[in-house]
């Protein structure tokens, strides 16, 4: 393991993380990970582990994680989109080669029901666009 470790760590959690300060400054010069705060990046909220109080190099850290966080979350969120728009394509050469009248019928009804669904918001959205112009 590299002797160049980070000063904080992120345990990613499904709305943020939890933020632990590392240090290996101790006798056994083992690894000790001490948690300092609980991080919600929906709504920016950052709450301190315990009693504790959170420096100003605490706070500049976790936000700039926050920060980096939200492009890292940003670009999935597009590059997620471009890929529903590949698996439209592929599902749409399935249903034209591949798929029988059985899987038609298990899907036909649930996929033109979604597909209505995008485009009414896709429509609806681009008339806004359009009508701020």
């Amino acid at each position: 393991m590299s002797a160049d470790l980070p000063e904080y760590y992120f345990r990613i959690r499904e709305n943020g993380a939890v933020v632990f300060r590392i240090d290996t400054e101790n006798r056994q010069r083992r690894i000790e990970m001490d948690q300092i705060a609980v991080v919600n990046i929906r709504n920016g909220e950052v709450k301190p582990h315990g009693q504790r109080a959170l420096s100003e190099r605490d706070q500049a850290e976790i936000a700039q994680w926050m920060e980096e966080r939200r492009v890292v979350l940003a670009q999935r969120d597009i590059d997620d989109i471009h890929r529903a728009v590949d698996y439209l394509n592929l599902t749409t050469q399935w249903a034209q080669s591949k798929a029988s009248d059985e899987q038609l019928e298990d899907v036909t009804d649930r996929l033109l029901m979604a597909m209505h669904d995008l485009r009414t918001v896709l429509v609806r959205k681009k008339a806004d666009r359009l009508s701020k112009d």
